[in-house]
């Protein structure tokens, strides 16, 4: 190994797409067990590497040099391979301190909560404090020495202004968990989730819907691999270098969310997108049928539509924690508001707006097999699917001409 990350479980890391796209060096991603995390520090068989959980304190009695933010946090992240010596850097500080400022959240005189007692809190009140937070409290499940728990932080701190998540509540695989309850904290004005997979948690969607100002960890994640490929590079990066990367990551592994009437094209969009994007394509009323064994005719004359939308909302479930493809939705699926959260934690959801008039009637379609139908659908659902979208496209056009402008709505 030359470059790369080293951890317990890195199976969904994004470092080596940060790191391959800013430089073009070999970065490796590696698992290591812990009775060979020993071994392969005293060895030094690298250039330099990332360090990610639970490594990065267990790291620090090999290391020659410790940087001051390493130090303070107490904490190492990053660690360089100079003649022999191991040098140990933390890129977290700097992540997390430019995450605040792409989300356009200012502490100096705030009142900060910082949820969790981990290594990456120990970042957050490193930054917080450097950032002149008026008064930074630390929040854990358990009564601990220098923290409070979540009861006491509704009691005696529910005039904190800031929320800084570094708990795992959330993170893939379990993305629909959420750590507190922001309606107990009325004066929020910020909230920040170093959690980046999913894209957006739960907590996030939360605050957004209640006009915070909220930001994923993703940006924070980017902003330290790009300082740490400084260090790995002994250079320097110009910021338009982290922003660009950033919002290319955001375009790979954003989900493009189809929705709309049934025979509006979701389905032969999708599939053009996915072909053009080399994605994973993915429908829900397919995996509806899978998942049965039925088709969605018979689910809907066996068990009724409530029996269906069930065993919808189970599909969207299990697909949300995906990134990286095209889903074309069910008509109904915006119907239910879990389904839209689930599917926007990673994903950008596009009405495909095509003309009643254009519609189909056809008999696979419970809901939609005449043409009375398919207008009173239309007209009950219009709303629906305009206010649950990001984007609105006018599909009064073939198929691929709808795929050329979701393509040019994203920038590829």
């Amino acid at each position: 190994m030359k470059y790369g990350c080293i951890g317990e479980r890195l199976k969904h890391s994004f470092s080596k797409e940060i790191h391959n796209a800013l430089a073009d060096y070999e970065y490796d991603i590696r698992e290591i067990p812990r009775d060979e995390l020993r071994a392969f520090l005293e060895t030094r068989d690298f250039l330099a590497v990332n360090v990610t959980i639970p490594y990065k304190q267990l790291v620090i009695p090999y290391l020659y040099y410790i940087d001051e933010h390493a130090k303070a946090i107490g904490a190492v992240n990053t660690i360089v391979n100079k003649g022999g010596k191991l040098y140990g850097y933390n890129t977290d500080f700097y992540g997390m301190s430019m995450l605040l400022s792409h989300a356009d959240i200012d502490l100096k005189g705030k009142k900060v909560a910082i949820l969790g007692t981990g290594g990456t809190s120990k970042t957050a009140f490193a930054v917080a404090s450097a950032l002149s937070a008026r008064e930074i409290v630390t929040v854990s499940r358990s009564e601990q020495r220098g923290s409070v728990t979540y009861d006491e932080l509704y009691e005696l701190h529910g005039d904190t202004e800031v929320i800084i998540n570094t708990t795992p509540v959330g993170m893939y695989p379990n993305i629909f968990g959420k750590p507190v309850e922001l309606s107990k904290c009325p004066i929020l004005t910020g909230v920040i989730d170093a959690v980046y997979n999913p894209l957006r948690t739960p907590l996030i969607s939360q605050a957004k819907e209640r006009g915070i100002s909220a930001q994923g960890g993703l940006y924070m994640l980017v902003a330290q691999g790009v300082r740490a490929s400084e260090i790995f590079m002994d250079t320097t990066y110009e910021r338009q270098a982290l922003d660009l990367v950033y919002q290319k990551m955001m375009k790979e592994k954003e989900n493009i969310v189809l929705t709309g009437m049934p025979s509006s094209g979701k389905s032969t969009v999708g599939k053009l997108l996915a072909e053009y994007l080399n994605r994973e394509f993915i429908d829900t009323d397919s995996l509806i049928e899978e998942k049965t064994d039925m088709s969605i005719p018979d689910i809907f004359k066996t068990f009724g539509e409530e029996r269906f939308r069930e065993i919808e909302c189970e599909v969207v479930r299990d697909i949300a924690a995906k990134t990286g493809v095209v889903i074309a939705t069910g008509g109904g699926v915006p119907l239910r508001h879990e389904n839209v959260s689930a599917l926007k934690q990673n994903g950008r959801v596009y009405f495909i707006d095509r003309p009643v008039e254009e519609l189909i009637a056809t008999g696979d379609r419970p809901l939609s097999s005449t043409k009375e139908a398919v207008y009173k659908r239309y007209n009950e659902r219009y709303e629906v699917y305009k206010a649950s979208a990001d984007v609105l496209i006018d599909a009064d056009c073939p198929a691929d001409m709808v795929a050329e402008k979701i393509t040019g709505e994203i920038g590829v």
